[in-house]
Order: C-alpha cells, then sequence, then structure tokens
C-alpha cells in the first residue's frame, strides 16, 4: 500500500438529529469514537476522525442534526452541517428509513441536490429484509438510489463505504481552511482553567465556566484574534483518571479530546502551576506527543505562587517533564490576563518547527561529522555503520537512518538530541526511524 501525503479527501456525514450519523461514524471507524446516546442532539460540533477503508485513508466528519427551521443553538448546528457539505468531497446524507422522509429530510434534500458534490443516500436502521420496503420509499429525496444499511449492526456498511470510495475524487479539493486559522486544541485534565484561558483569549463567554470539574463535555471551536492574528481554538472535555473506568459521557468526552488533538496542527497543554505534576497531566501529553502534534506547554496560575512554590515547581518540571525539554514554555494566568499574549509567539515557534525540512546534503554532512566524533556502539562485536540519512516527513519530522545494523535507543536518543540542537526543532516531537540494510556487496572484510 502506497502511503498517502498531504490532506485526506473528506466525506461529510449529514442528516437531521438521532437518525444514526454518529453510530454510522463508528462503523465506518470501526472503533466507538462519536458521542452517541439516544438523546438528539448530543452531536453538537463538526468532529474529524480518520478512517481506512480497502488501503484508502480519508477523512470522515461528523456533524450536528440538521434543521433548516432551527433557531438559537440548531441555527448554529446547522451552519456546522452546511460548512461540512461546502468543504467536503463526498456527502452522504443519513435518513431514518423506519420514520420515512421527514419535511427536514426533504429540505435537506432540495438543498443537497444543488450540490456539486457527490451524494450518497442512505436509509439507516434496516436491520433486516423486512425493513428494506421503508429504505425503497426514500427514491422520493431524487438523492438516487437509497443504500439500506444497518448501522448499528453493521449490515450493509461495506457496500456503502465502497460506494463512498468510488465517489472519492483522485485528490482532494481545496479546503477552505488551507490558509486559514491555524488549528489549535486546548488541553488539559479538568478544572486546570482550559475555560477560563479560552474566555480570556476569545473576550466573552464562550464555553460554559464552572467551579465543578468536568463541565465542557464537547469540543467547541472558537475564532481566537491573538498576536496579530487568527487562531481557531478546540476547548476541550478534560480527560479523566483513566478512559476505562469512567462511564456514559464522560468516557466519550476523553475520546472527544483525543479527536481534537487529532484534528488540531498545535496543541496547548494546561498545567496547573499550584498542584503538583499528575499522572493525568502526563497522560495528556503523551497523548499529543503520539499524534505528533507540536506543543506548547502553558502553566497556569503562575500569579498565585510564592517563591518557595515556583522554585519546587521548577524542580518538578525538571524532573517529571524531562521527556519533553523540547516543548515551548509559557506561564501564564488565565483569571488576570497574565503572559497569555505570549502565547502566539509560542504557537509560531512550535508550528515553524514543526513543519521544517532539512535539506538531505546538509542532513547528512552534519550526521557523518557526528557519528565520525560519536560512532554507534558495537552490537554482538561488530559496530552499525550508518550509511545515510533522509527527512521522509514534516508535521512532525521524521527521519530514517539507513544503517548495517540495530541502533541501540540510547543512541537514537542521542541522535534525536544532537539533530535538535542543530536545526531547532523546539516546540515539535521528532522521530527518528532504523532500516537495517545489511547489503553483502557493500561490507568490507573487517581488517
Amino acid at each position: 500500500m502506497t502511503e498517502q501525503t498531504g490532506p485526506l479527501p473528506v466525506v461529510a456525514i449529514v442528516g437531521r438529529p438521532n437518525v444514526g450519523k454518529s453510530t454510522l461514524v463508528n462503523r465506518i471507524l470501526g472503533r466507538r469514537a462519536a458521542v452517541v446516546q439516544d438523546v438528539p442532539g448530543v452531536t453538537r460540533d463538526r468532529i474529524a476522525y480518520e478512517a481506512l477503508w480497502n488501503g484508502k485513508r480519508f477523512t470522515v466528519v461528523d456533524t450536528g442534526g440538521w434543521d433548516p427551521k432551527a433557531s438559537g443553538l440548531g441555527a448554529s448546528i446547522t451552519r456546522q452541517a452546511e460548512y461540512a457539505m461546502r468543504t467536503a468531497d463526498v456527502i452522504v446524507f443519513v435518513v431514518d428509513s423506519s420514520v420515512g422522509a421527514t419535511d427536514t429530510d426533504l429540505a435537506a434534500a432540495r438543498i443537497l441536490r444543488r450540490s456539486d458534490r457527490p451524494v450518497i443516500l442512505v436509509a439507516n436502521k434496516v436491520d433486516d429484509e423486512r425493513s428494506e420496503a421503508g429504505a425503497a420509499e426514500l427514491w422520493s429525496l431524487g438523492l438516487g438510489e437509497p443504500q439500506p444499511v444497518s448501522a448499528l449492526h453493521g449490515r450493509g456498511s461495506g457496500d456503502l463505504l465502497d460506494l463512498v470510495l468510488d465517489a472519492l475524487p483522485e485528490a482532494p479539493r481545496e479546503q477552505e481552511e488551507e490558509g486559514g486559522p491555524r488549528r489549535v486544541a486546548l488541553v488539559g485534565r479538568p478544572n486546570v482553567g482550559k475555560s477560563s484561558l479560552l474566555n480570556r483569549l476569545a473576550r466573552e463567554e464562550r464555553s460554559v465556566v464552572d467551579a465543578v470539574a468536568g463541565t465542557t463535555v464537547d469540543p467547541v471551536d472558537s475564532i481566537v484574534p491573538l498576536g496579530g492574528e487568527e487562531w481557531r481554538f478546540v476547548d476541550t472535555a478534560g480527560l479523566r483518571r483513566k478512559v476505562n473506568t469512567a462511564s456514559g459521557m464522560e468516557y466519550y468526552a476523553s475520546l472527544r479530546t483525543e479527536a481534537a488533538i487529532q484534528a488540531a496542527e498545535v496543541a496547548i497543554v494546561l498545567l496547573a502551576a499550584d498542584e503538583v505534576i499528575s499522572e493525568q497531566d502526563q497522560r495528556v501529553i503523551t497523548q499529543v506527543i503520539e499524534a505528533g502534534r507540536a506543543l506548547v506547554l502553558a502553566m497556569n496560575k503562575w500569579d498565585t505562587l510564592d517563591e518557595d512554590r515556583r522554585l519546587q515547581f521548577e524542580r518538578e518540571i525538571e524532573r517529571d517533564l524531562s521527556r519533553v525539554r523540547w516543548a515551548s514554555r509559557v506561564n501564564i494566568s488565565a483569571r488576570t490576563g497574565r503572559g497569555v499574549d505570549k502565547l502566539a509567539q509560542h504557537l509560531r515557534g512550535a508550528l515553524a518547527s514543526w513543519e521544517t525540512r532539512v535539506p538531505t546534503a546538509e542532513l547528512n554532512t552534519y550526521v557523518r561529522a557526528l557519528v565520525q566524533e560519536t560512532p554507534p556502539p558495537a552490537r554482538g562485536g561488530r559496530a552499525p555503520k550508518i550509511k545515510y540519512v533522509t527527512q521522509a516527513d514534516v508535521r512532525p519530522p521524521r527521519f530514517v537512518v539507513f544503517s548495517t545494523g540495530f541502533l541501540e535507543a540510547g543512541y537514537r536518543r542521542f541522535l534525536e538530541r544532537k539533530l535538535r540542537e542543530r536545526f531547532g526543532f523546539h516546540g515539535t516531537p521528532i522521530e527518528i526511524s532504523v532500516k537495517v540494510r545489511e547489503g553483502r556487496g557493500s561490507e568490507k572484510p573487517r581488517g
């Protein structure tokens, strides 16, 4: 399978509330990522997930319920769904076949018929052959043949995915996101001040703030002016101690946090400077690193610390966050706004590192000199030779080292540290993988 690079094509799942869109998304992903409850309107925002079918990767966007007559929150959901339709490469329109086409479905179909995107009509909740008659009635929507599917039980989902792949273009259309605000995930354990920080940045009560930990359930997108430019912030539900011991909305909210990190380019991990760095804090940082996103650590409540606590906190950082010494760090107070304006320069710096590509010639000249000075340790009596290094990717930077033998983890960490010293990479994870090439022809007899 050839590795896809660049932006992935986008499939938007749209429909009125409670027709089973999130259940269908989970079926497509093969895991329970979207929040599903027997209550209309649980999904309030566009949430993007990466999916894979028959070797092809694409992005699935789960939208809030579409209602053309909605006002207030419902109108906002409608705008989210319409935005997804504008920016998608393929639209999957989900209708509840057990109910039939409602006035809302007919209104949505009228808009979709004018769309220049391919539209696939899904008749959901077709659990057996008897209920297929209800699916056939949806021809009346004028969107072609309805595809009978049971998102809950998986019936017909493979055929639907084949249709989706057939409808996807060779290359995704230009996204409105391109050149738009950079995407920032605001993450951290519950009650460290994420919503307060977002409100401070947005200069309005954009997120619900409550003294009760865990008030925020869904990520809420906000366009925020900061440092002379706009940023797209996603405020996320705090992660609980252990995902598998959480329940209900709390469990799915933690999955949403992961989805927000995946949808972002850079993450601000908020830590409470007046509290000990916890296992939960470490877990959030790990999620960002594993997702390969740029990282800024924001130490909140800095203004409340006395001199002793500041010294103690610096020691805790040195001890507990030694693995992310490369992360960009800023001390702030969400309550007073102190240091908050500095976030922009840290975000820009982390993103610049995240997108840095080192010219191959310069990279190899540096690594050759480095290896000559500090060669890899011998293993089994033979020292591996590093033949060549290339940067395979950016966002985050990924390097491949071609060697005649296995490189110890300690030496790979040494290489990473030296690459950071020489080329910067402040605020971004970097990945180093080793390809062992034992080519007999290239092996010279040891003298």
